[in-house]
């Protein structure tokens, strides 16, 4: 059976469909983990230490040595993401109520949905869509959307834009785990390796324990409302980071579009922030509803408009395609 390659035909499937599995557990039987204890409720309770080992392996798998222009295309759309998303944050501390709203047809929308949505790019996704549509240079400038990862960016934004208040320590907290194997990764790249490989190993874990934290009547009632919200994740931070690939990264805007995506990691933020600010409990839940929503909507759309993009304002990519059509057949 061709489970893996199955499961890969969905966009960001990896992560996707083990959390659905585990919300599917939580929703119809939410005490198995208490029923069976031990290793099995470590698995599906154990969302907070098996992000952690992940965030580690994420870190040792960045190779500080990366070349100037692979540095300038990734900062520039690492830095626009940022940007925009505390822009957003801004605006929805200022206008929206704390916490979510809790009546209509926005009922569960919240700043942390939003920012959280917004201020990571899907990293995999993004080197993807540039080796087919883009250059090798862009491709690897994905190398930086790596530091976007785990819940340290949201929480500068949330900090900053007073939506929360987090104490320097637990900065510290969630940086460290990433620092020391960035650390231990460039070292040793011997250990870059061994640890940077068991990042993707740890995707499926880290989801199915995520999806134990949610309850599919929360998807339901807020589907919609996610899709919506993955739209306006690709216009909001599309434009921005058009704009700057062309006049600042020096390319035609196909590889801004492609980082207008939501990070599958990005579902794990709300519950990890809930930990940190038990005031953002009561809407984590519906929070990462929306942002998983989110995550599928920009993993099918983001790579469509892409190729359409580039395939207008990028000829020599159709040139490229013919040529490699040409040498299949030969």
């Amino acid at each position: 059976m061709r489970i893996k390659k199955s499961i890969e035909r969905i966009p960001g499937g990896l992560m996707l469909v083990p959390l659905f599995l585990g919300a599917l557990c939580h929703t119809f039987t939410p005490d198995a983990g208490k029923f069976f204890g031990s290793f099995t409720n470590g698995l599906i309770t154990g969302t907070v230490p098996i992000l952690s080992v992940w965030f580690f392996c994420m870190g040792a798998g960045i190779n500080i040595k990366s070349t100037g222009i692979v540095l300038r295309k990734s900062g520039t759309i690492v830095i626009t993401k940022i940007l925009v998303a505390w822009c957003i944050g801004m605006l929805c501390t200022s206008f929206m109520p704390s916490g979510m709203i809790q009546t209509g047809f926005f009922a569960g929308l919240s700043t942390l949905a939003i920012v959280t949505s917004m201020d990571m790019t899907n990293g995999g996704l993004y080197a993807s869509i540039m080796q087919q549509y883009g250059t090798k240079e862009e491709a690897g400038a994905f190398v930086l959307t790596s530091i976007e990862s785990g819940p340290l960016v949201t929480m500068i934004i949330l900090g900053s834009t007073g939506a929360a208040y987090f104490e320097p320590r637990l900065f510290v907290g969630a940086v460290l785990p990433f620092i020391i194997g960035f650390i231990l990764g460039n070292l040793d790249p011997e250990l870059r390796s061994f640890f940077g490989n068991a990042s993707m190993t740890m995707i499926p874990f880290f989801g199915f324990a995520l999806g134990n934290t949610i309850d599919l009547a929360v998807i339901q009632q807020t589907g919609l409302l996610g899709i919506l919200l993955g739209l306006g994740v690709i216009v909001v931070t599309g434009i921005p980071l058009i704009l700057a690939d062309k006049f600042i990264g020096g390319g035609h805007g196909g590889a801004g579009l492609a980082a207008s995506s939501s990070a599958g990691a990005a579902v794990t933020n709300p519950t990890i922030i809930a930990q940190m600010v038990p005031e953002f409990a009561p809407i984590a839940a519906a929070a990462t509803a929306l942002v998983a929503t989110s995550v599928v909507v920009t993993s099918i759309v983001v790579p469509i408009i892409t190729a359409a993009w580039c395939n207008h304002f990028n000829p020599a990519n159709n040139k490229k395609k013919d040529e490699d059509a040409v040498s299949r057949l030969a």
